[in-house]
């Protein structure tokens, strides 16, 4: 009985054995999403391209992100006080906080809805400090200021003339409150409204008095300044030294000596749709020759800012009943 000779292998092109294994290796499966997706944990698959591993959880956590927000994010810029109260009473929780920053160049009040909560960093959990809080859900308010404001900052330190003066004190004239006859009077008494006193003090310390709209108004349209001059020479017997002075007199159009006053009172909000603030102008005026010039200057502006930004906090803090660090949250 003869050997039976081996079967010849039948003959492989090369081109159709690289085909098939290119086919193999681009064959793509569909990947469908977990059942029950866990975000915190990875997914991971191997890819034929060098048989390299891939990670699927960003893009889950991309697509689960698009569909419905893992946790609340954004700042949103609110327009006055009360909007900011509204949206801080909507979303506060119980690690809620607020930043008041009292720059007067930039001044903010900040809510931050998922503020870090209250407690000392704990480092031992394996997921991480318990109290800490992405802090990504923000309401600002920029406290914008009012038109009045800014129109007598201004206008403050400025030389006016006197048609310039007259017309600002017109365009202007609901900004200014005639004085009570205590303020008037600068009549310091407990019976006065808080305000008054403070108004009092202030005229006090500067040697001010106050004066009423009309006086203001008439001082812009007949107001005239006689200068008389004189030189007063005085000498010391003994030294033979002599003093030399030259007094300048102002007198109205009647030969009397000029009596007007030196301070107004304002009641303007400093921040839009905010309370109005009494505050004090000083009234100057400056004589050079022909030309007269008027001046009015808002006295320490900064202290009616901070007085207004401080009645704004205690309103937000009573508001919302949140606690209010000064200063700003971290970036």
């Amino acid at each position: 009985m003869s050997e039976m000779t081996p079967k010849p292998t039948p003959f492989e092109n090369p081109a159709e054995t690289m085909r098939d294994v290119m086919a193999k290796l681009g064959h793509h499966d569909a990947i469908d999403m977990p059942e029950h997706l866990d975000l915190t944990k990875a997914h991971l698959v191997t890819v034929p391209e060098k048989r390299r591993i891939e990670d699927l959880s960003k893009f889950h956590r991309e697509a689960a992100e698009y569909l419905k927000p893992a946790r609340r994010k954004g700042t949103a810029r609110l327009a006055d006080l009360d909007s900011l109260i509204d949206w801080s009473n909507r979303f506060k929780g119980p690690t809620s906080a607020m930043f008041a920053n009292p720059d007067m160049a930039a001044p903010t009040l900040t809510c931050i809805a998922d503020y870090h909560a209250v407690g000392s960093v704990d480092l031992s959990s394996s997921q991480g400090d318990p109290t800490a809080m992405p802090c990504n859900h923000r309401g600002v308010y920029d406290f914008p200021l009012s038109d009045e404001w800014k129109i007598w900052m201004a206008a403050s330190g400025e030389p006016m003339d006197k048609d310039e003066f007259g017309e600002f004190i017109e365009a202007n004239a609901k900004d200014i409150m005639d004085p009570t006859p205590p303020v008037l009077q600068l009549t310091h008494s407990e019976e006065n409204e808080p305000w008054e006193n403070r108004l009092i003090d202030t005229a006090q310390q500067i040697e001010g008095r106050y004066g009423q709209l009309s006086q203001l108004l008439a001082m812009s349209k007949r107001f005239q300044v006689f200068e008389t001059s004189d030189l007063k020479v005085t000498s010391n017997r003994d030294t033979g030294e002599a003093e030399i002075q030259f007094l300048n007199e102002h007198k109205d159009a009647e030969g009397r000596p000029l009596n007007i006053p030196n301070l107004i009172i304002i009641a303007i909000p400093v921040f839009l749709s905010g309370a109005a603030y009494r505050m004090p102008v000083r009234l100057r005026y400056r004589k050079s020759g022909a030309s007269l010039k008027f001046t009015l200057t808002i006295y320490n502006p900064k202290k009616s800012f901070d007085a207004s930004f401080d009645e704004t906090i205690v309103q937000a803090k009573e508001a919302t009943e949140l606690p209010i660090f000064m200063g700003r949250p971290e970036s």
